[in-house]
């Protein structure tokens, strides 16, 4: 029974995939144009379909969105009913429909056209009414759906998602969209944090443990417990970090039996420590931590020690 489960999954994958790459063969010239008449648009996208079509469209606005392309979803059957009324006449139409015939999609038409609305068809029957009366067609036909029966919407709508993910990222390339424009539509989410969150932003709100090179390894026990960071940096007259001093280096310390009453700060601490710079990314210090297996980090400005960066500020802050 398992294999027979693995064997259907790994079947679904494949038909899907081949019928992706049926689909890239019939990209043409309207696909370029389509592009480049969204790229020139004034107005917003304004993308419609009915049943499973409907929901994959609406999927492909959220990215034209968070990729900088104004967009609204409009459903077919609500379109009908009052919801026209946000077509403006700079706007592009874009409907997706597997048929091509649907009753909804066969009433809309006209009506975006009456408007005088650039009509865009994402379709995967180019006979259809929508295809014949669409200023530019989106051929998103496939020979087998990934259902057993080839009746559910399943290869021919991984088609649309990957036709509309086409002209998003076609769109960016026109935009020059960058990571900081990403970051600008994405302000609460842990992408947009990733590209914009600094280690500054997150730093200042924890204890500042510091020791000097001299002071004696009570007084660092003692630092590293009140602080609660698990570590003390090691600081000359200057407040310049010279060193730093995990509780880890005092469990290795004790299991070496070393002389604890003439130890101090500079005995035991580590030298050169991983450190970051204030204006530096938050998403740069995890990628630290990670790669040295550490949990936290000393902030310093040139060798002036500003404070300590915990792997669970990050942790708080969702990049984890």
């Amino acid at each position: 029974m398992s294999d027979n489960i693995l064997q259907r999954a790994r079947k679904t994958f494949q038909l899907e995939a081949d019928a992706l790459n049926e689909v890239q063969l019939l990209l043409n010239d309207d696909f370029k144009q389509a592009v480049l008449l969204i790229h020139n648009c004034t107005g917003r996208v304004v993308f419609s379909g009915i049943g499973k079509s409907a929901l994959v469209a609406q999927k492909v606005v959220a990215t034209f969105n968070s990729t900088g392309t104004p967009s609204i979803f409009m459903h077919a059957a609500d379109a009908l009913h009052g919801d026209l009324g946000m077509v403006q006449e700079s706007d592009v139409v874009i409907i997706l429909s597997k048929s091509g015939y649907s009753p909804e999609i066969k009433a809309l038409v006209p009506l975006v056209k009456n408007f005088g609305n650039k009509l865009i068809a994402i379709v995967g029957n180019t006979n259809s009414y929508l295809a014949q009366q669409a200023d530019l067609v989106l051929n998103t036909t496939v020979n087998q759906e990934a259902c057993p029966n080839n009746l559910a919407p399943t290869s021919s709508t991984t088609a649309q998602m990957v036709m509309g993910d086409a002209l998003a990222t076609c769109l960016m390339d026109l935009k020059g969209f960058k990571d900081d424009d990403f970051a600008k539509f994405h302000p609460g989410g842990t992408l947009g944090k990733k590209l914009y969150l600094s280690v500054a932003d997150v730093f200042p709100g924890n204890e500042r443990p510091m020791v000097y090179e001299n002071q004696s390894l009570k007084e660092v026990i003692v630092e590293i417990t009140r602080k609660r960071l698990g570590v003390t940096a090691v600081v000359n007259e200057q407040k310049e970090l010279v060193g730093i001093i995990t509780d880890g280096d005092l469990r290795r310390m004790l299991e070496k039996n070393t002389d604890i009453e003439g130890t101090v700060a500079q005995n035991i601490m580590t030298r050169h420590p991983k450190t970051i710079e204030p204006g530096e990314l938050a998403v740069s210090a995890l990628d630290i931590m990670r790669r040295n297996s550490i949990t936290q980090l000393a902030v310093v400005e040139g060798k002036r020690f500003l404070g300590i960066i915990h792997i669970h500020d990050l942790l708080k802050e969702g990049l984890i």
